[in-house]
């Protein structure tokens, strides 16, 4: 009887953790705020979209400010940005399909966050979803020469 005692102890105790977690989680994601950004991150616009990405591998990152994993998936990015700061011959960009509609719909980005990594303006590869900074820099260590 004691056993079953501290079995639903350690239950309740850990479904509170969880619960509080979860919260502390989702608070910290509605606080996230997208305008602070590594100075190393290259924002593009529909304007500037070619210029900034020819010539160069890129990783861009397409993402709206409503879309939770790109919330998660944006400090990453601004971590690759840093990481290679000093590649000369690598671009970290980051584009707001809501603000950029026309190149989101060249690209024909359907599900965010969606990152395509360019070599000399030419889409590469394409990642859909959320994934860790080992995946992405893995992605982008492909095509660096």
């Amino acid at each position: 009887m004691n056993v079953l005692l501290i079995i639903g102890f350690i239950i309740v105790i850990l479904a509170v953790f969880i619960i509080f977690s979860a919260r502390a989680y989702q608070k910290n994601l509605k606080n996230f705020d997208f305008s602070k950004h590594s100075e190393n991150l290259v924002i593009l616009n529909d304007n500037t979209f070619q210029h900034k990405i020819t010539g160069k591998i890129a990783l861009v990152d397409f993402w709206a400010e409503w879309c939770q994993p790109c919330k998660i998936q944006a400090p990453i990015v601004n971590e690759l940005a840093d990481e290679y700061a000093d590649n000369k011959k690598v671009a970290i960009c980051s584009l707001n399909v809501e603000e950029n509609q026309k190149i989101a719909a060249k690209y024909q980005i359907r599900n965010i966050p969606t990152i395509i990594i360019f070599k000399n303006g030419k889409e590469v590869q394409r990642i859909v979803g959320l994934k860790p900074k080992t995946y992405l820099k893995k992605q982008l260590e492909r095509f660096i020469q």
